[in-house]
């Protein structure tokens, strides 16, 4: 009879687990609605069409980057650099508008933030060297770089650079549209595709994947390759929408990134993870600077705040995974 119990427990595991997801989900989505019914309670503002228009274009950046780090870190990776890429982006695309035509000089600094991402890739993937290891020096390396091209903010002389960032259809940014655009693809690439599906397998079970016959070295460049893409647009957008590139901007967004895919249901070590879950992490935490703001929080207890919640968001999945 001893024998049966704990096989009887572990047939009902996955469901355990399965029951432990939801509730922690529904949590989260409960904390949202309240936060939404709270803020039109108490602030006119909240519910006018210029704050969604504002909520979306601060959710853009976010978003961008939570995007590129969640296919990092279903491999089972991290990509803290992605900060430092926004800088470097933004600030070359400002730099080089002035010489040549926008749309050129904003897709070059978009492919020099897919190369900084192959960099990463080369050296986690075929050097093997820990993800966290190599994108920390990239962060430093890269800022230090932003600032060699140019240690004073740079103001895009061309009035068509602000196009991309500051322009609507309606009440929603084309920013904004481009952003979401890109989750929609992503979900696509990770459900559909075999580069996708490798993606998550890798951060699973890497041995099994290699003897399985998957190229893991191309399959991490290609992960660290899309988190630099999505980082250099990311750049590129904030520096239209703000209408001036600074060598210092951008720091500690990585943990915004990191926070969102955590929240919306990616595991740390790797293996899972969804593009609309991670777009319900990045809507969250967008509420919740947008409601800070309304009410006229100091920019460090926002910072203490939004800490605090990734502490508890990791705190909660971590119980998730081990149920």
């Amino acid at each position: 009879m001893s024998a049966v119990v704990p096989r009887q427990l572990l047939a009902r595991l996955p469901q355990l687990r399965s029951d432990r997801s939801l509730i922690i989900n529904g949590s989260f989505v409960l904390g949202f609605v309240v936060l939404v019914v709270v803020a039109a309670s108490t602030n006119d503002v909240f519910l006018t069409q210029g704050n969604f228009t504002n909520l979306l274009r601060q959710m853009v950046t976010t978003g961008l980057l939570a995007l590129g780090m969640l296919v990092v870190i279903l491999t089972g990776g991290i990509d803290l650099s992605v900060g430092s890429i926004v800088a470097l982006t933004g600030i070359m695309a400002a730099g080089l508008s002035a010489h040549m035509p926008i749309a050129v000089a904003m897709m070059l600094a978009v492919l020099v933030g897919m190369g900084c991402g192959s960099a990463n890739g080369i050296l986690v993937a075929q050097f093997r060297l820990a993800p966290f290891v190599v994108t920390l020096a990239a962060l430093t390396t890269i800022r230090g770089f932003t600032y060699v091209y140019s240690a004073t903010p740079i103001v895009p002389l061309k009035p068509g650079f602000l196009s991309f960032g500051t322009n609507k259809i309606g009440a929603v940014p084309i920013a904004a549209i481009v952003m979401l655009g890109g989750f929609v693809v992503m979900g696509v690439f990770l459900a559909r595709t075999a580069t996708g599906r490798a993606l998550i397998a890798i951060g699973g079970n890497r041995e099994a994947v290699r003897l399985a016959g998957i190229r893991v070295t191309r399959h991490l460049l290609v992960a660290y390759m899309i988190s630099g893409l999505c980082a250099g647009l990311a750049g590129v957008i904030l520096a239209s929408r703000v209408g001036v590139a600074q060598p210092s901007v951008a720091v500690g967004y990585e943990l915004n990134a990191i926070a969102a895919c955590v929240i919306g249901g990616a595991s740390l070590s790797g293996g899972r993870g969804t593009a609309i879950g991670t777009f319900g992490g990045v809507v969250l935490l967008g509420l919740i600077d947008n409601m800070l703001t309304l009410y006229d929080v100091q920019s460090y207890w926002q910072q203490v705040l939004k800490g605090l919640i990734i502490i508890v968001v990791v705190l909660a999945r971590r119980q998730e995974e081990e149920r």
